[in-house]
């Protein structure tokens, strides 16, 4: 990440009245808000944390996307009919039919838009449940989160969009078609339109309980402000909630005593195995989160041990960032990481020249993985992260269309109130794709914007 610090705006400074408020300073929030600038809209950001960029700050992967000029130019041939129907079997085939079209044909769009704006993604990778390289990150490798936060909030204040932080909305009052939007300190601020990007609610044991009662004891990765505040500022005016009880569980994240880490989808897509106490592989580690978390926890062994090396840590930037926490063992030959991590090198080293040969011989017989092929386990020194399931992300939320617009409790269309990213449901069924949230934010962020403009211009 950059030496770039944004300067935020106190909320004294808030003025009474904006054609557009957004609420969230995530992925979806700022890309609605530049969106909506740049159709001539006067907007303000407004973000109830103290830090910006919410859950988007912690992506890892990349962003999804086919038929890319990037792809084309590295020699990939994707189809936007193939990432439909990969997202749509990854997602238990659950997915809204029309949100998930629109998304897949509108991603491309979005990461044009992003290259317009000066933030390149023109390095790519691959997540589970794709069968093709159309996960596009900055050519640094960096993790995308900090990467697409601190880029949009240079264009925001390129743009002289106004932030303010520390400004929790506690009620949204929607009369005569227009809104009034209440603070926390009591202040009032008046809009034609309100885009709601506030993320999901991972981080909200009483949402949680209620829904997923079995997934009470697991921990987050999520950041503390995903404790689901726009699903109850929306419901209070008449929206409907759709899939609340499809939460997703990472497979690979650590905690330690005070933070979960998330051990991003970018280090098997590049090549890292799955390995259990007995140093043995048990699952496709690239197939879809749902399987391979629940791969883990059926091992019964308090987690599982990802592998790698030196070649493959060159391509996923992030592992600096958990070696320097301390998340990674290390070992200058196999038997020297085995014994770092108490399991039998022998056992290590048989597994690994496994591995290498389904490599040279591209075809796992083992447990049939197809991508992450491209770098077999042998360049010194050599890695290893344990990690547990943890939840992560939560695919149900606010009932929105295609176009962003937020649906009542009988399907009807609130006007001038629209939503994107983590707060809404419906787009990635009972199993999100890595690299699609980060899609899902500029696609349907922007839509908002777009959406919301074209109401005001219509009133």
């Amino acid at each position: 990440m950059s030496n770039f610090v944004f300067k935020t705006n106190s909320i004294n400074n808030l003025e009474s009245y904006y054609d557009a408020i957004v609420i969230g300073s995530g992925g979806a929030g700022l890309s609605a808000a530049i969106q909506a600038h740049e159709l001539g809209l006067k907007v303000a950001i407004l973000e109830k944390n103290n830090k910006l960029g919410g859950n988007t700050a912690r992506a890892s992967s990349g962003m999804n996307a086919a038929e890319t000029n990037i792809q084309y130019q590295q020699g990939i041939i994707d189809s936007m009919t193939k990432f439909y129907q990969e997202t749509l079997q990854g997602g238990g085939q659950l997915n809204d039919p029309d949100m998930l079209h629109f998304f897949v044909e509108h991603a491309p769009l979005a990461i044009a838009w992003l290259k317009d704006h000066n933030i390149l993604l023109n390095e790519l990778t691959i997540t589970g449940g794709m069968t093709i390289k159309r996960t596009h990150r900055p050519a640094s490798k960096e993790p995308i989160g900090n990467f697409l936060i601190t880029n949009l909030l240079k264009e925001i204040t390129k743009q002289h969009i106004s932030i303010f932080n520390n400004a929790k909305v506690v009620e949204l009052i929607h009369k005569d078609q227009d809104f009034a939007i209440k603070l926390e300190n009591g202040q009032l601020i008046s809009a034609k339109v309100v885009i709601l990007a506030t993320g999901g609610f991972g981080a909200s044991k009483e949402i949680i309980k209620k829904y997923r009662p079995d997934l009470l004891s697991y921990k987050t990765t999520n950041q503390d402000g995903s404790t689901g505040d726009g699903l109850k500022l929306a419901t209070k005016i008449g929206a409907q909630l759709i899939q609340m009880n499809f939460i997703q569980v990472h497979p690979t994240a650590q905690t330690d005593n005070q933070h979960t880490y998330l051990i991003g989808e970018a280090v098997r897509g590049e090549g890292a195995i799955l390995i259990n106490q007995a140093a043995a592989r048990f699952v496709n580690e690239l197939d879809t989160r749902k399987i391979v978390a629940n791969a883990i926890t059926n091992l019964h062994e308090d987690g599982a041990w990802l592998i790698l090396d030196q070649e493959i840590r060159n391509h996923v930037k992030a592992l600096e960032f958990y070696d320097a926490v301390g998340l990674v063992k290390t070992g200058q030959t196999i038997s020297e990481l085995a014994n770092a991590i108490s399991i039998s090198p022998q056992a290590l080293i048989k597994t690994i020249q496994r591995w290498n040969q389904a490599i040279a011989q591209n075809n796992d017989v083992d447990y049939h993985r197809t991508t992450g092929l491209e770098r077999p386990i042998a360049t010194a020194p050599y890695f290893a992260i344990h990690v547990h399931p943890a939840i992560h992300y939560t695919m149900g939320g606010i009932h929105i269309d295609q176009h962003a617009r937020v649906l009542d409790i009988s399907g009807n269309i609130i006007k001038g109130f629209y939503a994107a990213g983590e707060v809404t449901g419906g787009l990635h069924g009972n199993n999100r794709i890595g690299g699609n949230s980060i899609t899902e934010t500029i696609v349907f962020g922007r839509e908002a914007a777009i959406q919301a403009a074209k109401y005001i211009l219509s009133k």
